[in-house]
């Protein structure tokens, strides 16, 4: 099998920083919300979560700079939704790669918990 030209430094840092934007529990809660179901606004997140809205609005803004959701106004309220499909395919192998390495993730002691 043939492979894949190494991606640059540049692509490398920049797909790592990416894979940041999910490496919050608070985060990876509200994709899976939204994913389940579909386009919810602010409150809507704050009451399922359960986490104060200032702290969830600075989550939401790195989900949007990250591209994995957008919003928009209706009123006073902010709706957002999933922007790309591959997004929950994403988290659907994320998921499934973390369940299947369970025991080895929980006893791992050189990523700290967040």
């Amino acid at each position: 099998m043939k492979s894949k030209p190494r991606a640059s430094t540049a692509s490398r840092a920049r797909s790592a920083k990416y894979l940041r934007g999910l490496g919050d529990p608070t985060r990876l809660t509200v994709l899976e919300l939204l994913a389940e179901n579909g386009e919810m606004n602010v409150s809507q997140l704050v009451e399922a979560i359960g986490v104060p809205q200032g702290r969830l609005s600075d989550h939401l803004a790195c989900l949007k700079w990250c591209h994995y959701v957008e919003s928009r106004r209706e009123g006073k309220y902010v709706y957002y939704v999933i922007k790309d499909e591959r997004v929950l395919a994403l988290l659907s192998l994320i998921q499934e790669l973390a369940s299947d390495h369970a025991d080895d993730l929980d006893a791992c002691l050189r990523i700290p918990d967040a």
